[in-house]
């Protein structure tokens, strides 16, 4: 029963992690490394001693804004501590993935845990008679813990978690002396070395080397030249614009990393553009551009920017502008108007504000 209500309530966890990572914004968060030691404390039933030195290896996804998954490898063992046996070692081996739910992506990142898996436990013992046993079973395991960054790509974890498993011996749970299958519970410590490996900024190809040049053929005789017809007036507009091009911060406009409109970026949208658009109807085009800061890859960062100056677009179709005198583009990190250094925290995300932004300006205009 025990079994089942862990694996359910995990399994659970899972699932919440994945439908919130569907619904988040396209998040593309970086994959790590973590590598350490923990300490083990045994689970009493084992006659095992306390504070043993284990090691681990994890590899790390950051899913969305609140949830990461990892996948562990870990191994411990520990001396026989009782006065029923004159030595002999358990061992335990860990597999597993866990869901953590990180409740910040500051520098300091605590977050809680929950995971599946498997274990194997091995018992031996020396005695009169010896207790013995090897057993591979299904693991789970819950805890707490945080990261902590020192750079954008190096940090550090800790957690304490409990582990459950199965473990199988013989003469050691006090049954009659055949092999007995115990549920047991082992509580680690553990801490390590945390690598980041954000997603690659993506590199412009390099310019295509000029064509040799090659002489040009001697010019033949030409006949008397036809006076060229007179250039036609150009569309775009006089040089004193309609309206002056209008700068919106996305977080008048937006959530943090979302494109979905705030009632006050509607708000701001009637009052700077809709206003205008609608008193001047000799604005035949105007473009709404999209920008973003550098957090994140160039991808995610690009659509996010299309999408927030679609979002624009269509907001303002909505309050009655022709659809087609609106014309989109998104720049994503491309046209920083600041540069901060360091890694994603709150001094750096406020110091970006300014290049998260939608610009809109006139594109043609008629002559009056």
């Amino acid at each position: 029963m025990k079994k089942s209500l862990l694996c359910l309530a995990v399994a659970g966890v899972f699932g919440l992690a994945a439908i919130s990572a569907s619904a988040e914004d396209m998040f593309e968060g970086a994959w790590y490394g973590v590598a350490g030691v923990g300490d083990m404390h045994t689970d009493n039933d084992l006659k095992a001693r306390d504070n043993n030195l284990s090691g681990f290896i994890r590899l790390g996804k950051e899913v969305s804004e609140h949830w990461d998954v990892q996948l562990g490898l870990s191994h411990s063992r520990a001396d026989e501590d009782s006065h029923a046996y004159s030595g002999g070692k358990f061992k335990q081996t860990l597999f597993g993935v866990d869901a953590l739910y990180v409740f910040s992506r500051d520098k300091f990142r605590p977050f809680l845990l929950a995971g599946l898996g498997g274990a194997r436990n091995t018992i031996n013992y020396n005695g009169t008679p010896d207790a013995n046993g090897g057993k591979t079973s299904w693991m789970g395991n819950v805890g707490l813990g945080f990261q902590y960054l020192f750079t954008e790509n190096v940090g550090m974890q800790a957690d304490l978690r409990h582990v459950w498993s199965r473990a199988e011996a013989t003469n050691l749970f006090g049954g009659t002396g055949g092999h007995e299958t115990q549920t047991i519970g082992n509580d680690y410590l553990n801490v390590g070395l945390l690598i980041r490996f954000p997603a690659p900024k993506q590199v412009a190809a390099a310019p295509e080397p000029a064509p040799t040049p090659v002489a040009a053929p001697e010019p033949e005789p030409m006949a008397a030249p036809v006076p060229a017809p007179a250039p036609e007036p150009a569309a775009v507009g006089p040089a004193e614009p309609a309206f002056e091009k209008i700068t919106l911060a996305s977080e008048v406009l937006f959530a943090f990393d979302k494109s979905v409109l705030k009632p006050e970026g509607k708000e701001r949208l009637d009052a700077d553009v809709v206003g205008k658009m609608k008193a001047h109807p000799e604005v035949e085009l105007v473009l709404i551009t999209g920008h973003t800061d550098r957090i994140g890859s160039d991808g995610y960062n690009q659509k996010l920017s299309e999408r927030r100056a679609n979002a624009v677009k269509a907001y303002l179709v909505s309050q009655g502008i022709a659809e087609n005198r609106l014309h989109t583009v998104g720049k994503g990190e491309k046209e920083p108007v600041v540069d901060c250094k360091g890694a994603r925290t709150k001094s750096v995300i406020q110091c970006l504000q300014p290049n998260r932004r939608v610009v809109v300006e006139i594109e043609v205009q008629r002559q009056n």
